[in-house]
C-alpha cells in the first residue's frame, strides 16, 4: 500500500510539472492570495484550493455512483 502511494505521489507530480508548463492558469487563479514584502513572499492559492476540491469532489462522487 505504500508503494501505490509513492507511484501515486510520483504520478501527481509528473502531472503538475506538465501542467506548469503549459499555459493554464493553475496556481494564478483570481481569487488566489500573493504578498510579497521587502524579505518574504507569503502565496495562499485560495482560489485554486477551492477549484481542486469541487473537481475531486465530483469526480469521487462519480466513481463511487459507477461502483454501485
Amino acid at each position: 500500500m505504500l508503494l501505490f502511494f509513492g507511484v501515486v505521489l510520483v504520478a501527481v507530480g509528473l502531472v503538475l510539472i506538465l501542467v506548469g508548463r503549459t499555459n493554464l492558469p493553475i496556481g494564478r487563479l483570481p481569487g488566489d492570495i500573493l504578498y510579497r514584502g521587502k524579505h518574504t513572499t507569503f502565496y495562499f492559492p485560495l482560489a485554486t484550493s477551492i477549484l481542486l476540491s469541487v473537481v475531486l469532489s465530483v469526480v469521487f462522487y462519480l466513481i463511487a455512483r459507477i461502483r454501485r
